[in-house]
């Protein structure tokens, strides 16, 4: 019996408008009325989460790729970065000439490109980015843009006194190999392909969803979990149901128990259906 459901946000609980289906609202709903706990299971952080959910009434927040979990009451678990690795990921940023963002408990702090990435209207522009998009170039240019003058504006940011959970690192597909030998302390993964996060050695949202339910007393055969991303392999891999979108990468279908329609067209209510979780016919208005 399923008892908490998690769903990763962008290209899952919400559609390219960054809107939650009202089959989405309405299946979330339907599954709490029935005692069944729902979150997020996010790459994203804390900082405007609401906005970026569409304002539903979830129960659980799994944030930074599993390095930060809370409810509206209590933090449940934290996870972050050690001293010694921030000023190692620093010092990558500042020495590499990188866009990198520093993400904490209330804020992200970094390159102001990518903080422009992080709002809703720029999120409505990047549907209008085409498949062929030559992120490498742009990240090029954006580097070459930055004069040597600014090469140490990283350790010079107020939010590194405080606890970094999670960076984010504007990087084409092509170089996570590079990156994964360049920052071996650290475990990278990517949701989108433009950037990558980078997070504390062997942390993942699986290992963040096994503290969650060790809070509430659950196992994960009694966890469901939706996404559509490389990030989002291993818990579909290790929940007792994962599910990925129709949207999702066919390495990303592999992983998962059911392949379920795309976050567009119904993907939550229709899988939720699937597996008897919910029993109301779906509303296409």
């Amino acid at each position: 019996m399923i008892k908490i459901i998690f769903f990763d946000i962008d290209g899952t609980l919400v559609t390219k408008h960054a809107r939650a289906l009202d089959s989405t609202k309405r299946a979330i709903a339907l599954a709490q009325s029935q005692g069944i706990l729902c979150g997020v299971a996010t790459g994203r952080g804390p900082v405007h989460l609401s906005e970026q959910i569409d304002s539903l009434n979830l129960d659980v927040f799994l944030t930074y790729n599993g390095q930060l979990v809370y409810t509206n009451e209590q933090t449940i678990y934290e996870r972050a970065f050690s001293k010694e690795i921030v000023e190692e990921l620093v010092d990558f940023a500042d020495e590499g000439r990188r866009q990198m963002m520093f993400g904490g408990r209330t804020r992200m702090e970094g390159s102001s490109l990518m903080k422009f990435g992080q709002n809703r209207l720029a999120k409505k522009l990047a549907r209008f980015i085409p498949s062929w998009f030559p992120v490498e170039s742009f990240k090029n240019l954006m580097v070459g843009l930055k004069p040597k003058k600014d090469q140490c504006r990283y350790h010079e940011m107020d939010i590194l006194k405080e606890k970094i959970y999670q960076c984010v690192l504007l990087s084409p597909e092509e170089e996570l190999g590079d990156l994964k030998q360049q920052l071996s302390n650290c475990t990278i993964t990517r949701s989108n392909p433009y950037v990558v996060d980078i997070i504390p050695k062997g942390g993942s949202k699986l290992k963040g969803i096994k503290k969650c339910i060790e809070h509430f007393g659950f196992s994960l055969d009694e966890v469901m979990v939706f996404g559509d991303n490389w990030n989002d392999v291993e818990m579909l891999e290790g929940a007792g149901i994962g599910v990925a979108m129709g949207n999702a990468p066919e390495g990303v279908k592999s992983s998962a128990d059911f392949v379920t329609n795309t976050n567009e067209a119904h993907g939550i209510y229709e899988a939720l259906r699937h597996y008897n979780v919910i029993k109301e016919t779906a509303d296409e208005n």
